[in-house]
């Protein structure tokens, strides 16, 4: 398991969520619509302390993390957050970690 999240990424989670630093930020699979990763599903976000993490990444006072019951989602994945400057939405792309590089 990989996961980047870029500058940009962080600060488009402080706007959207309107919340102070510090504060957490679950990541986890929801079942809706087309998914890139898993059919059936897309990565979704929520405001949560975390009750069984099982990996977690802090950026600028956000800690990111993904509990345990999760884990298949991102396994033997990179996850990249940044933020579409046109758009100025947050992207998400996951690269394979067996690719060659």
């Amino acid at each position: 398991m990989f996961l980047s999240i870029d500058e940009k990424a962080a600060a488009w989670f402080t706007q959207e969520f309107d919340y102070h630093k510090p504060f957490t930020v679950r990541m986890f699979p929801q079942y809706a619509g087309l998914g890139a990763k898993h059919k059936g599903y897309s990565l979704a976000f929520s405001l949560e302390t975390p009750e069984n993490k099982a990996f977690s990444k802090e950026i600028n006072g956000i800690t990111f993390f993904v509990e345990s019951n999760d884990l298949w989602f991102f396994e033997d994945t990179e996850t990249y957050l940044s933020v579409d400057e046109h758009l100025e939405e947050l992207t998400i792309k996951y690269r394979n970690e067996n690719h060659v590089h």
